[in-house]
Parts: C-alpha cells; sequence; structure tokens
C-alpha cells in the first residue's frame, strides 16, 4: 500500500516536472525566434517561462542542452502540424501547408539556432545530427503526404528540390512579407509536382 502511495504522491510532481519543462521549450522556441541565439540566455528563457534559472538548470544543465532540445521540440511541433494535414489534400493543399511550416515561427526559431551552430563548435555537431533527423523526416512526410512513388525516376529529387524552395521562401520572409508572391510560386510548384506525380 505505501508503495502505490508514494506513486500517487509523485504523478503530481512528475506532472510538474513535464509541465515546467514544455514551458521551458517553448520559451526558448519563442526567444530563438524573436532574440535570435545572442539574445536567448538561459536566463532570458527562464524569465520568459516564468520558473527560476535553477529550475532551468536543473532541467537542462546548459545552453546548447537546452537549444538542442527547443529545435527537436519545433521539429516534433511540425511533424504533428504536418500529420494534421487531411489525408486526400489536393497537391496543391499539401504544398501550401508545407510551405506554411517553413515560412512560421518554429522555422524561424530552427534558423536561429543554425546560425549559431556555424558559428558554435560545441553546438554544431549536435544541431548538424538533428537538422539530418529532421531533413529525413520532412522528406518522409511530404512523400506520404503527396501519395508520391519515389521510385519513379525524377520525383525524390523534384520533391527534395520542392523542399528546398519551401526552406528558401523561410529566408525570405524573414526579411518582408512577401505572401502574394509566395502564393504565385506555391501555385506554380502545386502544378508542376502535379504534372511529375502524374507522369510516374
Amino acid at each position: 500500500m505505501g508503495a502505490v502511495t508514494a506513486r500517487t504522491a509523485n504523478a503530481p510532481k512528475q506532472d510538474r516536472s513535464r509541465a515546467t519543462r514544455q514551458r521551458l521549450l517553448e520559451a526558448a522556441v519563442a526567444c530563438l525566434a524573436e532574440y535570435g541565439w545572442t539574445g536567448s540566455t538561459v536566463t532570458v528563457v527562464a524569465e520568459r517561462a516564468g520558473v527560476s534559472r535553477g529550475a532551468a538548470q536543473h532541467h537542462f544543465p546548459t545552453r546548447e542542452d537546452l537549444f538542442t532540445a527547443a529545435v527537436e521540440h519545433v521539429a516534433a511541433e511540425r511533424s504533428v502540424a504536418l500529420r494534421g494535414v487531411v489525408g486526400g489534400s489536393t497537391v496543391h493543399e499539401a504544398v501550401r501547408a508545407i510551405v506554411t511550416l517553413y515560412t512560421g515561427p518554429l522555422f524561424r526559431a530552427a534558423l536561429q539556432l543554425w546560425v549559431a551552430a556555424a558559428n558554435e563548435d560545441q553546438l554544431r555537431p549536435r544541431v548538424t545530427a538533428l537538422e539530418a533527423r529532421v531533413g529525413r523526416e520532412s522528406h518522409r512526410m511530404a512523400v506520404e503526404l503527396l501519395g508520391a512513388d519515389e521510385s519513379v525516376p525524377g520525383v525524390r529529387e523534384t520533391i527534395q528540390g520542392f523542399l528546398d524552395l519551401a526552406r528558401g521562401l523561410g529566408l525570405a520572409t524573414l526579411l518582408s512579407d512577401d505572401s502574394a508572391r509566395r502564393d504565385r510560386v506555391v501555385a506554380q510548384w502545386a502544378r508542376l509536382l502535379e504534372d511529375v506525380l502524374r507522369a510516374g
């Protein structure tokens, strides 16, 4: 009976710990998107999350741990968002959904971490490995969402080119709201993808 009581008592503590971790990850993503790597210290993130610096370091001992976990969180959120696109969507709807992920705050936060990793030796290998995994997952989900057959010559390269394009549109969005031009580009790429997928 005592063991059951102990487990029951620990449950709220574990829930609080998970909630604190989640708040820290969301705050880290928001800070990266708003302030970039330089302005996103552990203290700034902890303040935004409403927790002490000590609590933040309990969950994430180093700054690199915190922001690598934040980008993993971003990747998971991107995957959830992609899975939320209704199956059987048109190619145009699928293309628009994928581009939206690359032009939103989740991508902006990931981009800040890439820039930091280019200049931070400790961070670079972790972000490189993470981004390789995220890239594979994004490609797999795009194939699934588009109902593409990659055994057909040219399909894999076309989808990869589309994902590179989506990333480029995300970069352009950092400087200005170019949504009208982006909509035209999305429509054109949807037509190109339809042609390639139909040819298969």
